[in-house]
């Protein structure tokens, strides 16, 4: 594989947005290789004693896929000391400690292999933030900060793994997801974000905002699935692939279109995974033909029956499985949180809801029409009784632009620590 003047897409926008991250690159991150690209690539692989050909090939591409992992390897050689080894990465001891679990930094030996963790953030946030992204991201955390718990809890209709993250040892479980809407993928990286600054804070002590994030970990555990519907998330930000089986299907749904860049909310099946939940589900599917579903497509249509779907039928078994006392669904858009569903009013849920309108300054809302059925937060109210709510980031047209992010982040992270402690 080799990217070079002319060659486009997400993972183009990826590349520029490290490059432009190490300095090597001011110019837009549009995903587009031109020639400002291809003269940062250059300076890359000066640095780095590679040709210096502006052709991100093999070898060039093996350094930026390091970089974007976010750490090395370092073999320690005679008079090697931790904070040598710290100095030569301009990196900090401490996380160079947290990932070496099982060595000794104080008496190194020579020989021995360290991983070095850069000295900068690794999720990016002014980027498209594909499902690739977001695998490279989940399995560098989990290099970084060893004691944490990743894994799948099942796979999409195409395959992919449908990762989550735990964070903390307490009693109180919660669990935050996005992206059950793939235009909606915005959610994808604010819940990535917020894991990694989580854990960031909890190696060094830190607080958030005034939120001692020990004290969280010690009493709460916090389960997220970034990414519930990576096939949609794909097509919307990488387009149909022809190899994709459901090729012909997917056009045809899509009203005879193979753009699903502004469109396309549903999985790879065409099922509104948020309306595919039992909740509600015949009383939505009773209202499709009037907001103009008769089938298969971009949004609206519930599937054949509820949980038709792998995806939703994974997030309802890993629901079961782990007693949540609260439950966040992120969606975009609109600044509001939807925090009932059918007159169902868990104990503390409305007062709950307000205190997290509060600190996001999102508005509380009831949802109406077809809105309030077939969801995960009314699923999960109707069957445990317990607070549910959809949190609505980000203003205007799905999908938000990601220039809404940092805005999107400072409104909702109170309200995520919040939300584990409440």
């Amino acid at each position: 594989m080799a990217y070079k003047i002319g060659s486009t897409g997400t993972e183009v926008k990826e590349i520029q947005g490290i490059l432009k991250k190490l300095g090597y690159y001011s110019g837009p991150l549009d995903g587009i290789y031109g020639t400002g690209t291809a003269n940062a690539v250059r300076l890359l692989q000066r640095r780095y004693n590679l040709n210096e050909d502006g052709i991100i090939g093999d070898k060039t591409y093996s350094v930026i896929e390091r970089l974007l992992s976010g750490y090395d390897y370092y073999t320690v050689r005679p008079g090697d000391t931790i904070s040598k080894i710290a100095s030569k990465y301009r990196t900090n001891i401490y996380s160079i400690i947290t990932a070496n679990s099982n060595i000794d930094p104080y008496t190194l030996q020579a020989g021995q292999q360290l991983i070095i963790p850069y000295s900068y953030p690794i999720v990016q946030t002014d980027i498209d933030y594909t499902y690739n992204i977001l695998k490279r991201n989940i399995l560098s955390l989990k290099t970084l900060y060893p004691f944490i718990t990743i894994g799948s809890i099942g796979k999409s209709v195409l395959g992919r793994e449908l990762y989550f993250i735990k964070l903390g040892q307490g009693k109180s479980n919660v669990f935050y997801n996005g992206a059950h809407h793939s235009l909606e993928w915005i959610t994808s990286p604010l819940l990535m974000k917020f894991a990694e600054n989580f854990l960031r804070a909890y190696t060094l002590k830190q607080f958030i905002l005034d939120y001692d994030v020990s004290e969280i970990w010690r009493n709460s555990t916090i389960y997220i699935i970034p990414m519930v519907n990576p096939d949609g998330v794909e097509l919307v930000l990488n387009g149909l692939s022809p190899t994709n089986p459901y090729y012909n299907a997917l056009i045809r749904w899509n009203n005879s279109s193979k753009d699903f860049s502004k469109t396309w909310s549903a999985n790879n099946r065409g099922v509104d995974l948020n309306h595919n939940y039992n909740a509600s589900w015949q009383e939505a599917k009773n209202l499709e033909q009037s907001q103009g579903v008769f089938g298969p497509g971009p949004t609206r249509y519930g599937g054949l029956y509820p949980e038709s779907e792998p995806e939703t039928k994974a997030i309802v078994k890993f629901t079961r499985d782990n007693n949540f006392r609260l439950v966040l669904a992120y969606h975009s858009q609109g600044e509001v949180i939807y925090w009932n569903y059918d007159n169902i009013n868990p104990a503390d849920a409305r007062k709950i809801g307000e205190t997290l309108s509060r600190v996001s300054g999102y508005t509380l809302e009831t949802p109406s029409g077809i809105t309030a059925y077939g969801g995960y937060k009314d699923w999960f109210i109707k069957e445990f009784q317990r607070p549910g709510y959809t949190i609505e980031v980000g203003y205007g047209t799905n999908p938000l632009p990601i220039s809404q992010f940092p805005k999107i982040y400072r409104d909702n992270i109170e309200l995520l620590l919040l939300a584990a402690i409440i």
